[in-house]
């Protein structure tokens, strides 16, 4: 018996000492962020994370523990079998995930979850070049052998001596392995431990981070992922509706900016052109020289976030005037996006002619799905290109597509409404230009990619000018969502995802004006529509940013939380920790109820699609 409880606690400590080090390879990988926290901090990171690694080493025991209580009435060759089998496997899986988390928290700002489940099939949202790739998949077979290694001198003799015995050695591993609902579990009161319980910062998210338990966190959005539905007792129904209309008051006029009620309507959404590669908007110079001139020359909307920080969660913001989601994107959900109303299909209604040109693959992301739903006439993807011209990571660059988007709007009858979208600025930056920034590091790159994008939107510019349909058009250039280049902004910072929303065109009235009203990605639908025909009721989580009794507001959600800003407030709520990281002009109860309204209301809207 003594043999069982020896090999029952030891293969305990291994599982956690197996995660205790993973959280110090974490911190070891991002050691810059790292470096900002104290000694306290880490500390307290480590105390507060105990509670996770002690949670995943109790599921990772279950088993075992199962197998040590009938193991009395097999031989001694089974149990070191499934041990070893058991362990290797674990091993093997828990190692990618730790490794994994470590170049997607790169990318993302938060620890590893379920998304990329969301992107299975398809291709990956992230671009791993080769130098990296090589060392992370040395870390992982580092971990992976390490561990091994320890596993073979420090568990492997105490299998050893395992031997066939009576039904009352059972006893104790079956109780031993019953008290793992404590670790498990994490707590004796009503609620079991979540994430949120091992947050201890209130104002390094770095660190609240870092006391997460990667694998149990995945673990834990898996057994989520079936379930994914948003709270709806945030704020009572009364107040909900009461505050959330008043966030969307509208005058009924619309102050008019074009010079007819019916124009040609191109809409241009480039990948992650954050508001730091506009000179007009305090951006970097040179790095979109043409697009900073448009700005200046036509109708620049200088406050304005992207919903959320993906594509698929921005495309459907511009185009469906839909909010992103806290988790997961509704995008994946046909059966919730056939709801939705399109700006394609108003435009339909109208008598226009509509089409959509993206140089990457329609498939990704569920997009064949969404831009089916829309009812564009004519969809143009990657697949429509010749084969020698889908030479990116992610298919076509810009410049070609371009050109081919110009040419199919010439072939188009008035009136008509127009979508491109952009994808050369995306990771890697590998672009078919002439290096402008120079450098091997992030920031030079996404710096040069950005400036191919704007030299090829330059280009088509330039035609446009010239063509016979221009004097007749509005085009609205705006961005997917921002990025965190080039000031490292953090995940939940605003300017993160501040981004440029420009009007321009033959058809704009009113140039070389900036509107300082605060808005949303999701405020762009019904804009639009305030100025060819009137606001349609049913994008009801859009404005229009040129009513006379505009409310000046936006939200913007990233993993687990949100953001409000208007004139008085800013609030950055992060729900896993249910603690405020900013808190801006909200001193009682009743001022927050503006920003839990429109939480509240996307939850319940969300839920029952």
């Amino acid at each position: 018996m003594r043999e069982r409880i020896k090999l029952f606690l030891h293969y305990g400590l291994f599982w956690l000492i197996f995660f205790i080090s993973t959280r110090i390879i974490f911190l070891t990988y991002y050691y810059d962020k790292t470096a900002e926290l104290s000694f306290t901090e880490i500390l307290l990171m480590f105390t507060h994370g105990i509670r996770l690694d002690l949670s995943a080493t109790g599921y990772f025991l279950l088993l075992p523990g199962l197998f040590l209580t009938i193991s009395p009435y097999i031989t001694n060759k089974p149990v070191r079998f499934f041990f070893h089998i058991y362990t290797g496997l674990m091993l093997f899986i828990a190692s990618f995930i730790v490794v994994m988390d470590l170049e997607m928290y790169k990318h993302w700002a938060f620890r590893l979850d379920v998304t990329p489940l969301l992107y299975i099939g398809q291709d990956t949202t992230i671009a791993i070049e080769a130098p990296a790739l090589s060392l992370l998949i040395f870390i992982w077979l580092l971990i992976f052998g390490v561990f091994m290694y320890l596993y073979s001198v420090y568990i492997y003799p105490y299998l050893v001596d395992i031997s066939k015995s009576t039904w009352k050695h059972s006893f104790i591993p079956l109780i031993l392995t019953a008290l793992l609902i404590a670790p498990i579990r994490g707590s004796f009161g009503v609620a079991p431990i979540n994430v949120g319980t091992v947050y201890y910062d209130n104002e390094h998210l770095f660190g609240n981070h870092g006391a997460i338990n990667v694998v149990w966190n995945v673990g834990y959005a898996l057994r989520k992922l079936e379930k994914l539905e948003y709270p709806e007792n945030i704020l009572d129904e009364d107040k909900t509706d009461q505050y959330f209309k008043q966030l969307y008051t509208s005058s009924g006029e619309t102050e008019k900016v074009l010079t007819t009620d019916r124009p040609n309507v191109i809409v241009i959404v480039i990948e992650s052109f954050t508001f730091r590669l506009i000179e007009p908007l305090g951006g970097i110079p040179g790095v979109a020289p043409n697009l900073s001139k448009i700005a200046t020359e036509g109708l620049l909307f200088d406050n304005i976030y992207a919903s959320g920080d993906r594509t698929d969660k921005g495309i459907v913001s511009v185009l469906s005037g839909y909010p992103a989601q806290p988790t997961g994107s509704i995008i994946k959900y046909p059966k919730k996006t056939q709801n939705l109303p399109f700006l394609s299909k108003n435009f339909n209604e109208m008598g226009y002619e509509t089409g959509f040109t993206y140089g990457g693959s329609i498939d990704f992301a569920n997009f064949r799905s969404y831009f089916t739903t829309a009812q564009f006439d004519h969809l143009t993807h990657s697949s429509q290109f010749a084969d020698s011209l889908n030479n990116s990571k992610w298919g076509v660059h810009d410049g070609p597509v371009f050109e081919k988007f110009y040419k199919e709007i010439n072939e188009l009858k008035s009136p008509f409404f127009k979508v491109m979208l952009t994808l050369s600025s995306h990771e890697p930056f590998n672009v078919p230009m002439k290096t402008v920034f120079e450098g091997d590091d992030e920031v030079s790159k996404f710096l040069n990619s950005a400036h191919y994008t704007d030299k090829s939107l330059g280009e088509f510019m330039d035609k446009a000018r010239h063509s016979d349909w221009w004097d007749n058009t509005l085009i609205v250039i705006t961005a997917d969502h921002g990025h965190p280049t080039p000031d490292n902004e953090g995940l939940a910072n605003p300017d993160r995802y501040r981004i440029p929303l420009i009007w321009t065109g033959g058809a704009l009235a009113q140039k070389g004006r900036v509107i300082h009203n605060i808005g949303s990605q999701t405020d762009i639908p019904n804009t639009i529509l305030g100025q060819v025909s009137t606001v349609n009721n049913d994008y009801i989580f859009s404005n229009n940013l040129l009513d006379k009794n505009y409310h000046d507001f936006a939200v913007f959600i990233f993993n687990n939380g949100y953001a409000y800003i208007d004139d008085n407030q800013k609030l950055t709520y992060d729900q896993t920790g249910k603690q405020y990281l900013i808190k801006e002009g909200a001193n009682t109860e009743e001022q927050l109820w503006p920003s839990l309204s429109y939480i509240q209301k996307l939850y319940r809207d969300y839920n029952h699609r």
